[in-house]
């Protein structure tokens, strides 16, 4: 007669792991294969380079010809170039530069200082040309604000004026443009937190902001540290004494900005996609801003809460004191289809109702721009040579005349 079996023995289902060791792991992991990634782009020393530039480009960029340049080389006039493939001249934007500065000293020694001046972009303070600082924001994210940001000032840049981009968003997707990977590269009061925070731990901006691959443009990075100016803020408001104008939030980017004024023309925020005190804190330092929409209905519907919030907070902080004097406010039209029947009706609903404030010039969707980015590269960084040339032309004539009208309405505040 069999014997009853033995009940088999029950196994312990494994108890779920906690949630915040699968995410760490998670990141580890991710951060580990970007650093592999970035040191197979950018060998040998894993840092992000400028391509030169061809004649045709240089000329382009200098506002003269192609021709003239040539005669200027063959002078033996100006800086000394390297010579490419088929005896073709390459040229930095250092090199683009010096061009700059020989042709303005040129045009002085002939007493045309309007000339002058249209080679060098430098603002001059002595007639008034302050410093213009411009946020590029929405709280939507997705809208193509650091897109919009990382393209400006490379154009900026690019075209002779003298640049500080500043990443205020703690995803620092900025500075991944810029070849930073903020886990690694970054540590404490690396970011514009370490020049406005309210203890005695701050530093001096001069001592954050980091030279870039680009000639004339430099870079305030970013990281996750960016986030507790969200949580130190309401302490130091909740301790702040009648008369204590350090705990006033506003002030302290501007501040932290009028210490590095002399260096710059022209300083572009990338504003985090939510409206918090960094962003208050950003809109109050600017001397413009740039709002940047994409044309699907619920995005201009985020758009509309984007607005009143912002009017109402910022109506709060003129109460208090802060000064709110844009030179312009414009709206950028981003990721945009021309061909898409609604979004085209999108953009003729935006431009009749707010006129000149929307720019007449939109960003498109292209592939080349998201193309780029694999590589975290901008537009202007790879060659027209990596795209078919229809695709690359249409996104960089799309990006020239955003940036272009932009710039113009800078030299316009400027009262040129």
């Amino acid at each position: 007669m069999a014997l009853p079996s033995e009940p088999a023995p029950q196994t312990q289902a494994p108890a779920p792991r906690p949630a915040d060791v699968t995410i760490a792991e998670d990141a580890e992991a991710l951060s580990v294969q970007l650093k592999a990634m970035r040191e197979r782009l950018f060998p040998p020393a894993a840092q992000k380079t400028l391509r030169s530039f061809t004649s045709g480009e240089a000329a382009r960029l200098i506002g003269v010809s192609d021709g003239y340049l040539r005669q200027i080389a063959l002078a033996g006039e100006g800086p000394e170039l390297p010579v490419g493939p088929g005896g073709r001249r390459l040229y930095s934007l250092a090199d683009i530069d010096a061009l700059r500065r020989h042709l303005a000293e040129q045009a002085r020694a002939k007493g045309n200082a309007a000339k002058a001046r249209g080679y060098l972009k430098w603002r001059d303070p002595e007639r008034g040309e302050h410093l213009q600082v411009i946020s590029v924001t929405n709280f939507k994210g997705g809208s193509g604000k650091t897109t919009s940001s990382v393209h400006l000032a490379q154009h900026l840049a690019m075209t002779g004026h003298r640049v500080l981009a500043i990443d205020l968003d703690p995803q620092a997707s900025l500075s991944a443009l810029f070849g930073y990977q903020p886990e690694l590269d970054l540590a404490g009061n690396d970011t514009i937190y370490g020049a406005i925070r309210y203890d005695g731990e701050a530093r001096p901006l001069s001592a954050i902001v980091r030279k870039t691959y680009f000639h004339n443009l430099d870079l305030v990075p970013g990281n996750l540290e960016l986030q507790e100016f969200e949580h130190a803020t309401p302490r130091a408001l909740a301790e702040r004494r009648p008369g204590d104008g350090h705990a006033l939030f506003f002030t302290r980017v501007q501040a932290a900005l009028a210490t590095v004024a002399g260096d710059y023309d022209v300083v572009v925020i990338d504003c985090p996609p939510q409206l918090g005190y960094l962003t208050l804190s950003a809109l109050c330092a600017s001397t413009s801003v740039i709002v940047t929409v994409h044309p699907q209905m619920l995005d201009v519907a985020s758009m509309s809460q984007f607005l009143f919030m912002t009017s109402d907070l910022l109506g709060v902080v003129r109460e208090a004191g802060g000064e709110l004097n844009f030179d312009f406010l414009r709206y950028l039209v981003t990721r945009y289809e021309p061909h898409d029947g609604p979004q085209a009706q999108i953009v003729g609903f935006l431009r009749s109702l707010f006129g000149e404030r929307v720019l007449t010039a939109t960003m498109l969707k292209s592939t080349a721009v998201s193309d780029a980015g694999l590589t975290k590269q901008t537009l202007y960084e790879v060659g027209r040579e990596n795209f078919s040339r229809g695709t690359y032309d249409r996104a960089m004539d799309s990006l020239e005349a955003v940036n272009s009208e932009i710039e113009a309405l800078i030299h316009t505040a400027w009262g040129r």
